[in-house]
């Protein structure tokens, strides 16, 4: 015969004090990040309160939760390198002197790009401003290279249309970026 609903929060409260400390040490020690490690502990016990009639019933509940816990921390540190990766990637291909920023151009730039559907600007923003390939913004954004071709094509003749005839939109795009970098050098 099962137990009631207050019955089983009462006994996963119980449970989620014993463990949530352990629980958070583990998922430090995994990531290396104490705000991260907390995140996890707090997740992989919801993860586990939603299984709670299974996992309440198993033999060993804690071993349960510390492979929840394991198992958020390795997609957190994939997802970190994932990234590092995508940022080194883009660091890679730049060139370390940056001209003094064109304001003008860099607010232009802005305002149209915010203008664009969101996967026409990030398609954009990483061909132009950032030089990505083809392969690696489609890559770095989940979709096929013909999605990036054609997103990026539609996006920059919308750029074009939105920023006037007199400066390509490509050229702006990249004195956007230049300006950008120049700020966040400073």
């Amino acid at each position: 015969m099962g137990i009631s609903a207050d019955e089983a929060a009462a006994e996963f409260h119980t449970f989620f004090e014993s463990h949530h400390a352990d629980l958070a040490r583990f998922a430090h020690l995994l990531t290396g990040e104490h705000e991260a490690a907390d995140d996890i502990a707090a997740d992989a016990l919801l993860a586990v309160w939603d299984r709670w009639d299974r996992v309440r019933a198993a033999e060993f509940p804690a071993a349960y939760a510390r492979g929840v816990v394991a198992n958020m921390a390795r997609s957190r540190i994939r997802s970190a390198v994932r990234e590092r990766r995508r940022i080194a990637l883009y660091w890679s291909g730049r060139s370390e002197e940056v001209a003094d920023p064109d304001v003008a151009a860099m607010v232009d730039v802005r305002r149209a790009l915010r203008q664009l559907p969101f996967r026409k600007r990030v398609c954009v923003v990483l061909r132009h401003a950032m030089d990505l390939s083809e392969r690696d913004t489609a890559l770095a954004l989940g979709v096929s290279v013909g999605t990036v071709k054609s997103q990026t094509s539609k996006g920059m003749a919308e750029l074009q249309r939105l920023l006037g005839p007199e400066e390509t939109s490509e050229r702006m795009l990249r004195a956007a970026s230049r300006s950008a970098a120049a700020e966040g050098g400073r």
